[in-house]
């Protein structure tokens, strides 16, 4: 029972009225949902993506899964008779998060827009734009929870409930749109910088909400989300860069903050062949405004010419506990890069 009561306290959490975004540790590996300004940010025609987070898996039976799906395309700007620098991308999302105990889900679809200005003869500087919308459903499989009326006073829950229930599921309107600034020059080191705003329509989450009721308008709104990230490109030599990051979501009360490094050493130039070594910290605040470390991310991403693969660890810090186990998480990302053109960098790969 306790520990049942434990998963739906998390199920419902969700919901309330301090609720937060999912998240994934390698941000850059999905970029659609870091800052739609990101889409079409690559050297190539099109780029396949994909990014699977399985959370509490150490002390749950079954863990929170978290799956997301991108395909973007990048079109060069024709300007009369000559192509320009300039390119339009295009690209549709997909996501889902489940917590599976009590079949409680999220599931959306996104399309994203954004204009790439090329700053620089050079083509390696880029001033871009984006906006995304979308639309998200939500779903509670009722027959998974039971209430205190349907003990039979012995063994199981098999009577009925008198318990009034809303509709097991809602959808709503999303919006998110941003800025990206890229300087990136072959050899030398670069910058990637943006920010993005979503959730700026702030729909409303509860499965109680009746838009007819005038009173429970403002009450469970999902909060703006403001997001900041700065990475850098430093070589080391030829075979060497560094690729330090720092990352923040803003949201309501909640804030949390990435800061770490990413080292790449390139195997074989001739193959597009490297690997990525990185480590990062996320700090966060929550809704009772208090401050700390909650995670420690390990991260190891493998390039293979146009084929992307990473792999990650979150290591919590902080003293939520179950049955004396540490929650963790894991991720993995795999991503696939159309007509790749050469190493020219738009974007952080991890």
């Amino acid at each position: 029972m306790k520990y049942r009561f434990t998963l739906l306290i998390c199920c419902f959490a969700s919901l309330s009225l301090w609720s937060q975004d999912q998240h994934f540790s390698q941000f850059f590996a999905s970029p659609l949902t870091l800052n739609p300004a990101l889409t079409g940010a690559f050297d190539g025609k099109y780029r396949l993506a994909t990014i699977y987070r399985d959370q509490w898996g150490n002390i749950t039976d079954v863990p929170f899964r978290t799956f997301g799906s991108a395909i973007d395309l990048r079109f060069p700007v024709t300007l009369g008779e000559r192509s320009g620098s300039d390119a339009f991308g295009g690209g549709i999302q997909f996501f889902s998060d489940k917590v599976p105990s009590f079949d409680f889900s999220t599931t959306q679809m996104q399309l994203s827009l954004a204009y790439h200005k090329a700053l620089s003869r050079s083509n390696d500087q880029f001033l871009s734009v984006g906006f995304q919308a979308g639309i998200v459903q939500k779903n509670l499989n009722y027959e998974n929870l039971n209430f205190d009326d349907q003990f039979n006073g012995t063994n199981a829950f098999a009577e009925p409930t008198e318990e009034v229930l809303p509709g097991n599921n809602f959808s709503y309107l999303d919006f998110a749109a941003g800025i990206n600034y890229t300087y990136a020059p072959a050899g030398k080191p670069g910058i990637f910088a943006g920010v993005a705003i979503s959730h700026f329509s702030q729909p409303q989450l509860s499965f109680f909400y009746d838009k007819r009721n005038t009173t429970q308008r403002g009450f469970d709104e999902l909060h703006i989300k403001y997001t900041a990230y700065l990475s850098g490109q430093v070589p080391i030599g030829e075979r060497v860069a560094i690729h330090p990051r720092a990352m923040a979501h803003l949201q309501g009360p909640h804030v949390a903050a990435h800061v770490g490094t990413n080292f790449r050493f390139l195997l074989d130039g001739s193959k597009g062949t490297a690997i990525h070594l990185g480590a990062w910290g996320r700090s966060v605040r929550d809704e009772a405004w208090r401050v700390g470390l909650e995670s420690v991310v390990g991260m190891l991403g493998l390039e293979f010419s146009n084929v992307l693969l990473g792999l990650s660890y979150d290591a919590n810090v902080n003293p939520l506990v179950f049955n004396g186990r540490q929650q963790s998480a894991f991720e993995i990302s795999l991503a696939y890069l159309g007509s790749f053109v050469n190493e020219s960098v738009l974007c952080p790969r991890f």
